[in-house]
């Protein structure tokens, strides 16, 4: 299988990260409707959304099967299946692809929960590199209050309940996001992430995200745009 970075497709992946509640969905989910609007082919992925693995990961969870790195496994199956079924085509077919998280989330929630970082990272050598990874970095009191505020009862492993930093769930939660900020933060120049300053306007930050887009996008004859 082809190694990270060494992949060489005529299409254009653009991915999305940061802790929970960044806006980083609905930034993208926007930059899907202007490059739609725009006549580009785009394609959407989102992470954990294998039918592969779907029914072992609820039936796990809902007993708390999981250890760090079981769940890390699992969810790079699911990467596996999705990269060759979901990602690899468009690209060849010099589609853009719109990834709602990617790697990154992996390499900082895995790492976060105790996996060694160079084993996560060779686990997914795999993986297509993209065009543009972008980080949406909120300051963790407003993202965690976005969460918490709009949810009754955190999940177990959301909430890293599984790591046993703390009997309480909110409690628990807010030591897991800091702990992923701080990989996020790691893999900045690590992987040349482009940093969005998420407590920014919805509206700049869309801004910021399509002029770089635009930037990539005018340097490709794109075949499948309608006009």
């Amino acid at each position: 299988m082809i190694s990270y970075g060494q992949h060489n497709f005529p299409g254009k992946l653009f991915v999305v990260e940061g802790t929970d509640g960044s806006g980083k969905s609905t930034q993208l989910a926007l930059l899907y409707q202007w490059l739609k609007a725009e006549g580009y082919p785009v394609f959407f992925s989102e992470w954990n959304s294998s039918p592969l693995v779907k029914d072992t990961t609820k039936r796990a969870k809902k007993r708390h099967l999981f250890t760090p790195a079981t769940f890390s496994l699992l969810h790079a199956t699911d990467f596996a299946d999705r990269t060759e079924r979901d990602i690899i085509p468009p690209l060849k077919a010099g589609a853009i692809v719109l990834a709602d998280r990617y790697i990154y989330t992996a390499f900082a929630r895995d790492v976060a929960r105790g996996c060694d970082r160079a084993w996560v990272r060779d686990v997914y050598s795999f993986a297509v590199k993209p065009t543009v990874a972008f980080f949406f970095r909120a300051p963790l009191d407003v993202a965690i209050d976005r969460i918490v505020s709009g949810r009754p009862n955190l999940k177990y492993y959301e909430a890293g309940m599984d790591v046993g930093w703390a009997d309480d769930p909110e409690e628990s939660f807010k030591i897991f996001q800091g702990r992923i900020l701080e990989e996020y933060d790691r893999m900045v120049s690590e992987f040349g992430l482009t940093v969005i300053d998420a407590s920014r306007s919805i509206e700049r930050q869309q801004r910021e995200m399509r002029l770089l887009i635009s930037h990539h996008l005018n340097q490709t004859k794109w075949r499948g745009k309608s006009h």
